[in-house]
């Protein structure tokens, strides 16, 4: 069972290095064992949380740039130390699995062929974050491996970000009771098939299709010890709960399957992608196999809230990248470049292969082998120690690699002729200058640092993108031959720059976050702007920057919405309805990149207001914002009122005041005269085929403490002739005097809570004017904020 991370689990100190040197932003330690080093061990879920295993948990922690809400951090650096700026600070949890075994191997088959030695003592593995948003409350699934080959999902109910996280399937269970096989089949192959050695979740593909349609196409693959890949689907089920269900199963080979790595999702033509799902064998063998998924309109009666099947097929390609040669592959992961095909990289010990299909934009295609050279930083410093984490700088055009020595390497030149050398001399980023930073790094954090101590790095990945990174590491010292008990094991988390970043760098990673916008993704705002949270905290110059970041910010986005077309429903009010509006809500609420665009320019608008000191300034961040909010809430207005325009003819009394406060909300000085005619239209609509009573209208609430009647005049606030403020619901405008809410992690808006994730039965603790199925289903559409697009946590 899952439980949240404990402050005695966590020894916190902070350090900031000499002024001369690049400040340390984290440095946590972490009293446990890390597990074998490994490029997944460090990495970064798509809501914005840095996942690294230990022997027996996945501790899960958030930086708090871009996170506004009443609960603090729970550990950040100390103030006051002028080059740090605002000191980073973590909100962690943890998932903590269970010391045994779920299976019992030689129960399922007595064969020495699937004895697991895993089992002596259960440890973590690896762990694979799905993509963001495909929960019911819009968040990620982990998926984690342990020793015994078992696999298992997490996801977390309330709080995501110091919650508890609660296992919802036993994977290797599903395996077992779904494997299908000849009766003549021997209970080894089933055990085989279920002993899972590797996984990878896809990314979600981009299938050219506007609005994005809100359907979860990502995939998760498991290889195993029978040489084959099974590949699975993430169904929702229930509140925050769900299982996979199987797409097929691939038999690849006679030998064991041990590292999986997605690249990324290619569109073939509107409505399909493919991606090359790239595997290895225990025997040194690396191979391919094209996945392709593609879109068809389900059959319908109806053109409301258009639905789409997923079509699956997999081809496997010959010949591989690298044939068997008997050295045991490492790591794999393909590396994402922009103009040309994606690179494979397969490390063996000592060696880091690349590959890269032909394509007429690639400067280079084929093999390329790189040997690496030893960093003597230490006295047991060695280029056959295995690499724990890869991670390419796209400006530089440079993969920069850690090994488990502590040892920093640089493949310059990537896109064009992969080397060691840099394209120049005097350039800085280079594989001596990072291994001394790194080391240096090391000693300073860590006391009495000497030659013969080693910084066994097992987990590395970047921060930002750029030149800041994270990465986890354990002290020790393997000349001695001494024996060090477990629980004396030490393990520090870090943060810090390898080298400095200047100001038009910054606006660089800010144009290309805003610029590069793709809702297909469902990664959250606050993972896309990750880079930029931080280094408009850190930079010591953010008044020069702030003139020419509102600038950017202040180009609003074209508006989608302007041309939405909902066809009219024409049957009566079923239950295929009610599913059909949620996933229209969906669909169009989250679908568009020109308001995921917007939510993104009004959180960073929002920090630079927190930022600011001078009055003047703050006031312009202000006014920015101000537009910006004022443009996604005309937008979402307009699409609400799409809707309600092609439901008209099934209206009834109760869902009368909620339309109507739409229509209110619609015709508010300020807002568009398009928009204010649009909502004329739909009041006259309504008016023609509801019977409405102007006493139970509902656009009049009572204040919950005066009972004195209160006008909806703002979205955001209500204020009583008696000076009573109550916050509003943001996604239904309601006054907020339960209990029973949300609160948004990046803007702190609050908003009920959606039926099914309350524990009261019925819908009694609504507002009389919300007790309508149509806001029910808005409710449960809306699992991230309409404002931000970032996700909601429940704090009572």
């Amino acid at each position: 069972m899952s439980t949240p991370a404990c402050p005695l689990h966590f020894t916190t100190h902070f350090h900031i290095r000499p002024m001369s040197a690049s400040p340390i932003y984290t440095a946590l330690h972490v009293p446990t064992l890390t597990p074998h080093p490994s490029i997944n061990c460090m990495q970064w879920s798509e809501d914005g949380q840095a996942c690294f295993i230990t022997k027996s948990a996945v501790h899960i922690l958030t930086p708090d740039p871009g996170i506004n809400f009443n609960t603090p951090a729970d550990v950040k650096a100390p103030a006051g130390d002028e080059q740090s700026g605002r000191p980073l600070g973590w909100f962690k949890t943890m998932i903590e699995t269970t010391r045994g075994q779920a299976h019992s191997w030689p129960e399922i088959s007595p064969d020495w062929a699937a004895t697991s030695l895993g089992s002596l003592d259960v440890s973590l593995r690896a762990v694979s974050c799905s993509p963001s948003n495909i929960t019911s409350r819009g968040r990620c699934v982990l998926a984690v491996l342990n020793s015994n080959m078992e696999v298992s999902l997490w996801t977390t109910a309330k709080n995501h970000l110091k919650g508890e996280w609660l296992k919802i399937q036993d994977v290797t269970s599903f395996l077992l009771s779904s494997i299908s096989l000849p009766e003549s089949s021997s209970t080894l192959i089933k055990a085989l098939c279920a002993q899972t050695m590797c996984i990878s979740w896809s990314k979600q593909p981009n299938f050219a299709i506007a609005p994005i349609p809100s359907l979860d196409t990502s995939i998760l693959a498991l290889g195993n010890r029978a040489g084959s890949i099974t590949l699975l689907r993430f169904n929702q089920v229930g509140d925050f709960e769900g299982d996979v269900s199987r797409i097929e199963t691939i038999q690849l080979s006679e030998r064991w399957i041990t590292h999986l790595a997605w690249s990324p999702w290619s569109l073939e033509h509107p409505g399909q992608c493919e991606s090359y799902l790239a595997y290895s064998t225990d025997d040194g063998g690396v191979g391919l196999v094209r996945v392709t998924q593609s879109l068809q309109l389900s059959p319908s009666t109806s053109k409301f809230g258009a639905e789409f099947m997923v079509n699956v097929t997999c081809e496997i390609i010959s010949p591989k990248v690298c044939e068997a040669d008997k050295r045991s592959i490492t790591d794999l992961a393909w590396i994402e470049l922009r103009g040309r095909s994606p690179i494979l990289v397969s490390c063996t010990s000592g060696i880091i292969h690349l590959w890269s299909s032909p394509s007429p934009s690639s400067k280079w295609s084929g093999s390329r082998v790189l040997v690496l050279q030893t960093q003597k930083i230490s006295v047991a410093s060695s280029a056959l120690y295995p690499v724990s984490g890869l991670t390419h700088v796209g400006m530089q055009d440079a993969l920069v690699l850690s090994l488990f020595d502590g040892s920093f390497h640089v493949v310059h030149s990537l896109s064009i002729n992969p080397s060691w050398s840099p394209p120049t001399a005097d350039d800085t980023l280079h594989t001596d200058m990072l291994s001394k930073v790194s080391r240096s790094i090391f000693a300073h954090v860590t006391p009495g640092v000497r030659h013969m101590d080693v910084s066994r790095i097992s987990g590395m990945a970047s921060y930002d993108g750029f030149s800041t990174f994270i990465w986890v590491y354990e002290a020790l010292r393997p000349a001695d031959f001494s024996y060090k008990h477990e629980a004396r094991h030490n393990s520090t988390f870090v943060t810090a720059p390898l080298w400095n970043l200047d100001d038009d760098t910054v606006f660089k990673i800010l144009e290309e976050a805003l610029s590069n916008v793709c809702q297909a993704r469902g990664s959250a705002p606050i993972y896309q702007l990750r880079p930029t949270l931080l280094h408009l905290c850190k930079t010591g110059s953010f008044p020069q920057l702030c003139p020419r970041i509102l600038e950017i910010l202040h180009q609003i986005p074209a508006d989608d919405t302007a041309s939405i077309d909902i066809s009219p429903w024409s049957g009566e009010l079923v239950p295929e309805l009610k599913a059909r509006l949620r996933k229209s809500f969906k669909t169009h609420l989250f679908g568009w990149d020109g308001l995921l665009s917007s939510r993104m320019r009004l959180s960073v608008a929002d920090l630079c207001w927190k930022l600011c000191k001078d009055p003047q300034m703050q006031a312009q961040c202000g006014q920015v914002a101000q537009i910006l909010l004022n443009t996604i809430s005309h937008r979402v207005l307009r699409i609400l009122m799409h809707h309600f325009s092609a439901l008209i003819s099934i209206l009834v009394a109760s869902d009368v005041p909620f339309v109507l406060r739409i229509v209110v909300q619609s015709l508010l000085p300020g807002s568009p005269l398009d928009l204010s005619a649009e909502a004329q239209r739909l009041s006259a609509s309504v008016s023609a085929n509801v019977a409405v009573d102007p006493t139970t209208a509902g656009l009049h609430e009572l204040c919950p403490a005066c009972h004195v009647e209160v006008p909806l005049q703002d979205i955001t606030a209500a204020i009583c002739p008696n000076g009573h403020t109550w916050a509003r619901c943001s996604v239904t405008s309601f006054i907020l005097s339960t209990p029973v809410v949300r609160t948004c992690i990046g803007c702190s808006r609050k908003a009920l809570l959606s039926p099914s994730q309350s524990s009261s039965s019925g819908s009694d603790w609504l507002p009389v004017a919300a007790r309508s199925w149509i806001v029910t289903e808005l409710l449960e559409a809306v699992q991230r904020c309409l404002f931000c697009g970032n996700s909601f946590v429940c704090i009572v």
